[in-house]
């Protein structure tokens, strides 16, 4: 119980903006338990993707987007999907484009339905087919359009909620001018040989798009982690680093059968299943998936895939690449499983 003099004493710290340490319920206090893991089930999203398409059009918002709220995301202020990655459905009609803009934030485009659509980073022209990435990078300009007669889906993932966080949320409205110089994805098309000639930021990738067959290839020889997944990481080509800052961009694989050994991180994972069916356990929580699902994987739960019939294959967005700059990022694997 506090003394009358003790009370006066904290009126005078709250007055003057000071609190005492010793007092606070988060001094000394590691974080509370993991957060649940949550699923975007296809079967259920997509016919309410077609609703977006009732409800308006490119030409009036610009970007007719679904964003994908964790539920523990309780404001407009507090939009997020796991920890630092904020992740969308994106759909055009043919026909469909939209004008260009830029943004401090990293972002990518993954694409889950449909073909024709083509996405322009720094005016190079990214065709857009299933399974493909492309990136639109920090203060990249970025447009699109919809060549094709079908309906098209991507999955937009950004690192907002960071920069929110951080107060470096900047947009920009286009038009572009003048268009940044680029060079045709072909100069990096060679295995371990690069231009000498550098344009723009050498930390972004001069590589927009990275096709689906590349990362399948690169898949098929690529050995198992140490749970038993096989990876590949979609790199910047001039420095070997990720393809983007901020956000950690892998294609997973698990074969027909196999269940992985338990992992955890302190990063938080949107996983987007690319092909094949199976169960993961994240967590208390445990659910089956097929392709095009999308669950995420938040801090510091253990997780543990198993693929069925086929093999599976995940995309993986992270924000590995935060804690692996700032020399925080942990992760195990428990070897006894």
């Amino acid at each position: 119980v506090m003394s009358s003099s003790s009370e006066a004493i904290r009126r005078q710290w709250r007055e003057a903006g000071l609190a005492p340490l010793w007092e606070s319920p988060n001094a000394h206090k590691e974080q509370d338990g993991a957060v649940p893991s949550h699923i975007w089930r296809w079967e259920q999203t997509r016919p309410l993707i077609d609703l977006a398409f009732q409800e308006t059009s490119p030409a009036a918002v610009q970007r007719r987007v679904l964003q994908m709220l964790s539920p523990q995301s309780h404001s407009v202020a507090d939009e997020y999907t796991c920890g630092n990655v904020l992740a969308a459905f994106q759909c055009l009609l043919p026909g469909e484009t939209a004008r260009a803009h830029r943004h401090t934030m990293n972002a990518l485009r993954f694409m889950l339905e449909g073909r024709g659509a083509v996405t322009l980073v720094d005016g190079k022209e990214c065709p857009m087919a299933f399974g493909d990435l492309v990136l639109t990078p920090g203060m990249a300009w970025h447009a699109h359009r919809h060549d094709g007669s079908e309906p098209v889906v991507w999955l937009d993932v950004l690192d907002v909620p960071l920069h929110m966080y951080l107060g470096t949320a900047v947009f920009q409205p286009g038009p572009m001018e003048p268009r940044p110089q680029t060079m045709r994805d072909e100069a990096y098309a060679s295995p371990n040989i690069a231009p000498c000639v550098t344009l723009g930021d050498a930390d972004r990738s001069p590589v927009f798009r990275y096709p689906y067959e590349d990362a399948v290839r690169a898949l098929h020889y690529a050995p198992a982690s140490r749970d038993g997944i096989r990876r590949v990481r979609y790199v910047n080509p001039l420095t070997g680093q990720g393809a983007l800052p901020l956000l950690d961009t892998t294609m997973q694989e698990l074969d027909a059968g196999m269940s992985s050994r338990p992992t955890r991180s302190n990063a938080n994972l949107v996983v987007a299943v690319v092909e094949g069916q199976g169960e993961s356990r994240v967590g208390d929580a445990r659910f089956r998936w097929k392709a095009r699902d999308v669950f995420t994987v938040p801090q510091h739960n253990w997780v543990t895939h198993t693929a069925f019939e086929g093999k599976a294959r995940f995309f993986v967005v992270s924000d590995a690449d935060v804690l692996r700059r700032l020399n925080l990022l942990a992760e195990d694997v428990r070897e006894d499983f």
